[in-house]
């Protein structure tokens, strides 16, 4: 049985939060922290195509966030995770590389966005 498109996106965003809780144990914080702003940004996606029949091609999490209508205590704690996107790839986006980005509070706040994010839209799909 084929898998809808939106099953894809969630899954993998499942799968994504996976790897973020796996790198938090590991101590790698800007990882977990990437695959934390991975995991909304796929979840999110997930849930405008069940709910619009439209894949949106962003990054910006925040705009798919109002346009899903999620609630604004969310849509607060997901305009932190947005610059993640750059931040924790690219060594030239601020004065730290990566890897010296995050710390072990940071990463434990990004992972609680996601689970947040992830339980909401797995509701809104039922």
């Amino acid at each position: 049985m084929k898998m809808e498109t939106y099953e894809r996106w969630m899954k993998q965003a499942e799968a994504d939060y996976d790897t973020a809780r796996y790198n938090l144990k590991g101590k790698i914080y800007y990882a977990c922290a990437n695959y934390c702003q991975q995991a909304v940004e796929k979840s999110l996606k997930a849930l405008l195509i069940f709910k619009k029949k439209e894949f949106k091609k962003t990054h910006s999490i925040i705009s798919m966030a109002r346009e899903l209508d999620i609630p604004e205590k969310m849509i607060s704690a997901v305009s932190a995770i947005e610059p993640i996107f750059r931040e924790s790839k690219y060594p030239d986006v601020t004065e730290n590389i990566p890897a010296e980005e995050y710390e072990e509070c940071d990463a434990v706040e990004f992972l609680n966005t996601a689970e947040e994010v992830l339980q909401w839209i797995k509701k809104q799909m039922k």
